[in-house]
C-alpha cells in the first residue's frame, strides 16, 4: 500500500513521517511482530521503539515480515537511562542495532534527561558522523535541558519527543522548539485512554463523524506535532491512520487547546528516579 500522510523536514534536511506507530508496553512478541508488520503493510512508515520496551527484537522481525523495504521505513529507538555515558552509549547502540537486525537507525533518542546528557550526546554525534544514525533527538526534555545540551555540543537535536495531549500542551516547550527548529513529537497522544472520557472530544467526534482518537490525532498534526499512537489491534491501527480526509476548524482547534490544565499522565522528567 502507498505510504500514508505527509512528512516533516527536520533541521538537518531529513524527512520524517509525521504519523507513526508507537510500541510502548507491547511486550508480547507475536503481538508486536503482527502489529508492526500490519501497520507497515497498510501504509505506516514510521515505527517507534526503545530499548527499555523490551521489544526491539520483535519490532525487527515485524519489519522483516512486512512487504516494505527497510530503506522506506523511518525506524526510531531510544537509549535507556542506565546506558547513558560515552562508552556505554556506544555499546547500547550496538545492542539495539543487533536486536532490530539493521545496520542503521533513522533516529536515536536520549530517552530521559540525566546528568550524563552531554557525554551521551557526544557519543551519538560520533555515530551520526559515522552515518549509522540519520537523526539525533531527545525525549522528555524541558527547555533548560535543551539549553544545557545545546551549549556544550555540536549538533542540535532535531526532535524532542514529549508527553503531549489536550490536558498537557507544553506551550512554552513547543514555542522554544519551534524557535530552535526542533520538531516536537507527541507520546501518549490518547492520554492512556483518558481522552475518551472528555465531553468535548465526544462532542467533536459526533460533529466530524470521526472517532475520539482520530480527533485527537488530527489535532496533533494540525498543531504541527508528530504523533505516534500505540495499538496492537489491526482495526485500531487502521482507524488511527484515517485522519487525512478531514480538517478540524480553527474554532474547534482552539476549544481543544483550552482543555489544557498542565496535567501530566506520565512522570515529570525532573522527578524520575529510574
Amino acid at each position: 500500500m502507498q505510504p500514508l500522510g505527509e512528512k516533516v523536514i527536520l533541521n538537518n534536511g531529513v524527512k520524517m513521517p509525521s504519523f507513526g506507530l508507537g510500541t510502548f508496553k507491547v511486550t508480547d512478541e507475536k503481538e508486536c511482530i503482527q502489529a508492526v508488520s500490519y501497520a507497515l503493510d497498510i501504509g505506516y512508515r514510521h515505527i517507534d521503539t526503545a530499548s527499555i520496551y523490551g521489544n526491539e527484537l520483535a519490532v525487527g522481525k515485524g519489519i522483516k515480515e512486512s512487504s516494505v523495504k527497510r530503506e522506506d521505513i523511518f525506524l526510531v529507538s531510544k537509549l535507556w537511562n542506565s546506558d547513558q555515558g560515552y562508552d556505554s552509549t556506544l555499546r547500547a547502540f550496538e545492542k539495539t542495532l543487533k536486536k532490530l537486525d539493521t545496520d542503521y537507525l533513522d533516529m536515536y533518542l536520549i530517552h530521559w534527561p540525566k546528568p550524563f546528557n552531554i557525554e551521551t550526546w557526544k557519543a551519538m554525534e560520533r555515530l551520526y558522523d559515522e552515518k549509522v544514525i540519520k537523526v539525533l533527538g531527545v525525549s522528555n526534555f524541558k527547555m533548560y535541558h535543551l539549553e544545557d545540551l545545546m551549549a556544550y555540543t555540536n549538533i542540535k537535536p532535531a526532535v524532542n519527543q514529549v508527553e503531549y495531549h489536550p490536558w498537557f500542551i507544553q506551550k512554552e516547550v513547543h514555542e522554544f522548539c519551534q524557535l530552535h527548529k526542533i520538531q516536537l513529537e507527541a507520546w501518549g497522544p490518547l492520554m492512556q485512554g483518558k481522552i475518551f472520557d472528555i465531553p468535548l472530544m465526544k462532542e467533536l467526534s459526533e460533529k466530524y463523524n470521526k472517532t475520539i482518537a482520530q480527533i485527537a490525532l488530527r489535532w496533533d498534526l494540525q498543531m504541527g506535532v508528530v504523533t505516534i499512537p500505540k495499538s496492537t489491534r489491526p482495526e485500531r491501527i487502521k482507524s488511527n491512520a484515517e485522519i487525512y480526509d478531514f480538517v478540524i476548524s480553527d474554532e474547534d482547534m482552539k476549544r481543544i487547546g483550552e482543555l489544557n490544565i498542565s496535567k501530566r499522565i506520565g512522570p515529570d522528567p525532573d522527578s524520575i528516579n529510574f
